[in-house]
């Protein structure tokens, strides 16, 4: 549902396109073969080792690689943007942020701290690294210089607009990330890159993550809907930024907070045994 919009918006612009299959049984393939892309098949465990296999296997010849999911895709205005990008300005750059735009269903999320939103989409394959570690979200990483382009790339997954997909998948990311967050407490999880509140963009969010952990579990929830609806004006975004708020909060950080209760519970009775 959500390919065919990515593919589109970087056909013009890039050298070659691989798409990454791991055994889907709809249409994916003849999209992606119909805009010529070279398809690759890779069974899946976690966002990040799937994009770690990519980078190490795929037969890349640019000097950029742009990584996509496939509800992302770019405006014009980014892509015309990234046509610009060589010369002496981008000699010593090895990763670029892309700031994000946030669709669901249908609306723009543009309050709550929702936007701007900076991802390191584009970069150098020779300098980019990815966190094994990651459950969840998959982030690339530079240890270089890195820069932003000022214009969006657009995330829209089109099978959201079913809410009942939306719970179903945030369900297992939910136990995902609680395991992903036992384990940091634990330290059972190192982090690759530093925690800085005057870092990069991931470099701000892993501290953010920090912090959070050391906030009481059930109280959290309602903390994160206060500041991202009230603090940070989330209520401008209307009826389905309301939703969206509310899920994020009461629901999906509700679920991780009573997914790690119950696994620092086991582990406290696993020790007194």
């Amino acid at each position: 549902m959500n390919l065919e919009d990515c593919l589109g918006s970087v056909r013009d612009l890039a050298l070659e396109i691989f798409v990454v299959d791991s055994g889907s049984t709809d249409n994916t393939l003849a999209i992606a073969s119909r805009f010529g892309a070279k398809i690759f098949s890779h069974p899946f465990e976690s966002h990040s080792r799937q994009w770690d296999w990519a980078l190490r296997n795929l037969p890349i010849r640019g000097e950029w690689v742009l990584g996509l999911d496939a509800d992302q895709r770019l405006t014009p205005e980014l892509a015309g943007e990234m046509r610009s990008i060589g010369g002496e300005a981008y000699r010593e750059v090895d990763g670029i942020y892309l700031n994000r735009r946030q669709i669901f269903r249908g609306k723009w999320i543009r309050f709550g701290g929702y936007y701007p939103k900076y991802l390191l989409k584009l970069f150098r394959p020779a300098a980019v690294f990815t966190d094994e570690n990651d459950l969840v979200d998959h982030h690339f990483h530079v240890r270089g210089t890195v820069a932003k382009l000022k214009h969006d790339i657009l995330e829209a997954n089109l099978k959201e607009d079913d809410l009942s997909f939306w719970i179903e998948k945030h369900s297992r990311y939910a136990k995902r990330l609680a395991l992903e967050e036992f384990r940091r407490r634990r330290g059972e999880r190192p982090d690759m890159i530093r925690a800085s509140l005057a870092g990069n963009p991931d470099e701000r969010t892993l501290q953010i993550k920090r912090m959070w952990g050391h906030m009481p579990l059930y109280l959290r929830p309602f903390l994160y809907f206060f500041y991202r609806y009230f603090l940070r004006l989330g209520f401008l975004d209307g009826k389905q930024g309301a939703i969206f708020h509310f899920m994020h909060a009461f629901w999906y950080r509700l679920l991780i907070d009573i997914h790690l209760d119950d696994m620092l519970g086991a582990a406290k009775t696993g020790e007194q045994k």
